[in-house]
């Protein structure tokens, strides 16, 4: 059975990468059409969202592989999480700072699903 505490874990962390993905959509629509952006369209969120999502999702994902030991969440979740974690070096609005973000987010929210899925069985 699934613990409720987990389930809330794995539901937060995949709503914190869909609001990545939203700001990072968003945002390069933003940056396409104006030539200065501020608030929370600034290269400073990403770092700030990632503080967040490291720790809860290593804590979440960590505690679904001790139940159902599939490492392809462990993996896909970490590679998710340092595709996130390198655009941060990469120029804020760039084709590739902007695939990096997405692709991470992607990646994370599927390893969270994943392990919503493998906790439960």
């Amino acid at each position: 059975m699934l613990h409720r505490d987990h389930q809330w874990l794995d539901c937060s962390a995949i709503s914190l990468s869909g609001l990545c993905l939203i700001h990072c959509l968003a945002g390069s629509v933003l940056l396409a059409g104006l030539s200065m952006t501020g608030g929370l369209w600034n290269h400073q969120v990403h770092a700030i969202g990632l503080a967040v999502a490291v720790p809860l999702a290593l804590f979440a994902l960590f505690r679904g592989f001790r139940r159902h030991r599939r490492l392809v969440v462990a993996v896909l979740g970490c590679t998710g999480l340092a595709l996130m974690a390198g655009s941060l070096f990469l120029p804020h609005g760039s084709a590739a700072e902007i695939g990096a973000s997405v692709a991470g987010a992607l990646m994370l929210a599927t390893a969270h699903l994943l392990n919503l899925r493998w906790s439960r069985g």
